[in-house]
């Protein structure tokens, strides 16, 4: 079992940045990719960045440039770094890890994202 914990979410202004935490219950990221999803209201969740257990990273197009997750190993814990936030970045946004042998997938509760002028 893991557990995810999210901080960071809040009210920001269009052109604002944020920066998203995950800690984990303990040091997994050897054996697991984390990721960022987001869902927003009315629509499906959907992969936002993600950092294999090599570190090699993947963005979704609609965030490239903008957003940069990363992780410190010391403090199991992977940060969602993102800038220009515009108001389609609203959303509820989920950390997630994915074993990579076995593909069990274990999230976080969420954290909101506002962005609103």
């Amino acid at each position: 079992q893991v557990q995810l914990v999210e901080s960071g979410g809040g009210d920001v202004q269009p052109g604002g940045s944020l920066r998203l935490s995950c800690v984990a219950s303990r040091n997994i990221f050897s054996i697991y990719a984390m990721g960022w999803y987001r869902q927003a209201p009315g629509k499906q969740r959907e992969l936002v960045a993600r950092i294999s257990s090599s570190a090699s990273t993947d963005y979704a197009d609609s965030v490239k440039g903008r957003f940069t997750i990363s992780r410190d190993n010391a403090k199991t814990t992977v940060y969602l770094q993102m800038n220009s936030l515009k108001p389609e970045d609203t959303a509820v946004y989920y950390c997630n890890a994915e074993a990579v042998i076995t593909h069990a997938h274990y999230w976080g509760k969420g954290t909101l994202v506002t962005v609103s002028s």
